[in-house]
């Protein structure tokens, strides 16, 4: 839920300095992708642009994850906060472009986290898939099965609800500054990834 929560929030910073594009949503920025195009809008360039930077995101994620030999998630999170303490960085300094470039970048990377046979097998920026889920387990709850497994599901989608209203009332008080918010959340989450005997996945 934590990451669920930084995730949203980081979105919706992003979101409202950019006026309606995302960089964790990647559905959205496909739609907003596709109706530029038929409309011809001269900023068809942007969404694409912010696709290819979270993808990127996502390669980097990956390729650390193969590349540490324990600690997995958490060396990960040391990326991530790193990109958002450089979004932070570049912000303060006025290169705004640059910051967006760094949050799409830990946005991407934000869903290596958490693998298994490696595949992803929690999508914390993303939550479509987590609502199916969500459904699926309620209509099992619903036949008989276990009456409480949706909910984890539930709280992963709250997360990022609330980081959402979280960035955005920040980002309102603040501007880009709320960045460094986000990343002093990220440090917190990474550092909690190295502290022993949390229970928290570190394959």
């Amino acid at each position: 839920m934590p990451m669920a929560a930084l995730a949203g929030f980081v979105d919706a910073v992003a979101f409202l300095h950019l006026g309606g594009y995302f960089v964790s949503f990647m559905t959205g920025n496909t739609t907003r992708l596709g109706a530029s195009i038929a409309e011809a809008e001269p900023q068809t360039w942007l969404p694409a642009f912010l696709i290819l930077l979270f993808v990127a995101g996502v390669v980097a994620g990956t390729l650390l994850r193969q590349a540490v030999p324990a600690r997995k998630p958490g060396w990960v999170m040391v990326l991530v906060t790193a990109m958002l303490l450089s979004a932070g960085l570049a912000a303060a300094a006025g290169h705004h472009w640059l910051a967006v470039v760094f949050l799409a970048i830990a946005m991407g990377a934000e869903n290596t986290v958490f693998e298994r046979n490696g595949e992803v097998s929690i999508g914390v920026t993303y939550m479509t898939g987590t609502l199916v889920k969500m459904g699926q387990h309620i209509a099992a709850a619903l036949r008989g099965g276990s009456r409480t497994s949706w909910v984890w599901y539930a709280l992963l989608w709250l997360g990022l609800a609330l980081g959402a209203v979280m960035g955005a009332t920040a980002f309102l008080a603040l501007g880009l500054g709320a960045i460094w918010i986000a990343a002093a959340a990220s440090a917190i989450i990474a550092v909690l990834f190295f502290v022993p005997n949390l229970g928290i996945e570190t394959a």
